[in-house]
């Protein structure tokens, strides 16, 4: 009877995930299942499947709006850190977009640690407006320390659909122009070795995720261990007994 018990290390690769949460989050050009749905609810379904992707990984996640907030540290723990994601809410960090301090928070959390690669993974729908250092100052540091920072821009080209409501207390969908730094967000990402992605659908933004899941790949060192333990015994002790029971009934049988 075997006993296989396999280990697998570990992949050495730590990604800190940053998300946009500000109000532009809100708008309703993406879909899912059929849906329309606001930017935020994709993102999140997106990324549960990226972290299902990568069970070896060590990942963390920072909300951003008006300032950065760390929802979770990096963690191999992958169901506390979805439960974690799924928290992420529209309004639960003061509004505006700190795109450079949002990099700056991930690299703190990412420079001393002794990981084979370290990357950010950054994703916005507009321009930086808030905080206190630019995304190119944040991508010299990350630069710096050798974090690759990814950089995605989300969002139709033009204008989307954001809920709003009007003076008589009714909702309608408004139409808002999309405003996104495509070549600060290109160049923060080639300054760090990394690449800038443009998603304007559901389908678009789960092709980015599965590319960057393509490109930062590692050998995982696999441990196998075999325990054997030997049954033949059993079927000896058997054959035994059933021989003895024939040589006493073989002897009754005799005059």
């Amino acid at each position: 009877l075997g006993n296989t018990t396999t280990e697998i290390e570990a992949s050495g690769i730590d990604i800190l995930l940053a998300v946009d949460v500000s109000s532009s989050m809100n708008a309703m050009d993406f879909k899912l299942h059929g849906k329309s749905i606001n930017r935020l609810e994709v993102v999140k379904s997106v990324m549960a499947d990226f972290i299902e992707a990568r069970p070896n990984d060590r990942i963390g996640l920072v909300a951003f709006a008006g300032k950065p907030y760390m929802v979770s540290p990096l963690t191999l723990d992958h169901s506390w850190l979805n439960k974690r994601l799924e928290s992420l809410s529209i309004g639960m960090i003061e509004d505006g977009t700190a795109i450079g301090s949002a990099i700056g928070s991930g690299t703190n959390r990412l420079r001393d640690l002794n990981s084979k690669s370290r990357i950010l993974i950054l994703l916005t729908d507009g321009m930086n407006n808030a905080g206190k250092i630019t995304p190119m100052l944040a991508a010299e540091a990350a630069k710096t320390f050798k974090i690759k920072v990814y950089t995605i821009g989300a969002g139709t080209k033009g204008e989307a659909p954001i809920p709003v409501t009007d003076a008589f207390g009714r909702k309608r969908l408004a139409m808002t122009k999309v405003d996104i730094d495509e070549d600060t967000l290109t160049k923060v990402a080639e300054m760090t070795g990394a690449k800038y992605f443009r998603a304007t659908d559901t389908d678009s933004l789960e092709k980015v995720y599965e590319e960057i899941n393509t490109m930062e790949t590692t050998i995982r060192k696999i441990k196998k261990f075999e325990n054997y333990r030997e049954l033949f015994v059993y079927l000896v002790g058997a054959a035994l007994l059933s021989m003895l029971v024939s040589v006493l009934i073989e002897a009754r049988r005799l005059p």
